[in-house]
């Protein structure tokens, strides 16, 4: 008898935990349709743009000198790391088209999106699980506003834009990061790096880049304006909410970079051919 009352417990358990994570992602999904449908009216709205471009200031400009300095850092890395195995194997004429071919494509988009996610996600959790908090939500509610729309939705919008603008921003200075070791430390002819990044890096690489910094803006704005509007009571339940958004929001990033890079190198051979790099 106590053996089946465990075993009862443990399958009520186990149900009402499952039945409670398949609710919270449908409510993550009636969140996500609720945010998007406020973007077509607040872009041709002057109210629309004055909430989004204060969001654009504190998520895009104010997120450029870290993105630049991680992509800075990001490129020497490769270049350093790589620098001695092609000198050794007689390839250094291709190490510089192979390191903004990783940047552009994978490091530069990836690492910006987890910079942001940790700069931007955390601030717009912990600002909105504070409103929640102290019961700001409710009194918009109360004055028949709708709060995804004056809240959520220019911040996902701003985050969602500025993401392929900010990547760019990495991959201009991790392309000027690995030049720097290649050039002035290294002290090895400049136009060999750039004469293979010109043959080696295709408009592909570029566009993939931006496909997987727009996703992971949305994933990162989304996610961060969910929990926020969902955090449990009290200053922990603020904290624990921050921390939640920059996990999901880092395993998102990855999920989706897995995924996409499967489907571009699909189309990528099935339009273009087998792509060899040596």
């Amino acid at each position: 008898m106590p053996r089946s009352n465990a075993i009862e417990n443990w399958v009520s358990s186990f149900g009402g935990g499952l039945i409670a994570q398949l609710e919270n992602f449908g409510r993550f999904w009636m969140f996500c349709a609720a945010t998007v449908s406020y973007i077509a009216v607040d872009l041709f709205s002057v109210r629309g743009w004055k909430r989004l471009l204060p969001q654009c200031y504190f998520i895009g400009t104010r997120s450029v000198p870290v993105i630049m300095l991680t992509g800075t850092f990001v490129g020497m890395v490769l270049l350093v790391q790589g620098y001695d195995q092609f000198d050794n194997a007689g390839l250094i004429f291709q190490l510089g088209g192979i390191v903004n071919i990783s940047v552009v494509s994978e490091l530069g988009p990836v690492l910006a999106g987890v910079m942001l996610a940790g700069r931007v996600g955390g601030a717009l959790t912990a600002e909105l699980g504070t409103m929640n908090v102290t019961e700001q939500l409710l009194a918009l509610r109360s004055m028949g506003a709708a709060p995804i729309r004056y809240l959520a939705t220019p911040r996902f919008l701003a985050c969602l834009l500025l993401a392929p603008l900010l990547t760019c921003y990495a991959n201009i200075m991790g392309a000027f990061g690995a030049w720097l070791i290649f050039a002035v430390v290294k002290g090895t002819d400049s136009s060999i790096f750039w004469s293979s990044t010109q043959e080696m890096v295709e408009y592909w690489d570029l566009w993939t880049g931006l496909v997987k910094a727009v996703l992971f803006g949305g994933a990162i704005g989304m996610i961060s304006c969910y929990k926020g509007f969902h955090c449990k009571p009290g200053a922990g339940g603020v904290g624990q909410a921050c921390t939640q958004a920059f996990v999901a929001s880092f395993i998102t990033i990855l999920a989706i970079d897995l995924f996409l890079n499967m489907i571009m190198n699909g189309l990528y051979e099935r339009w273009y051919g087998f792509r060899s790099l040596i």
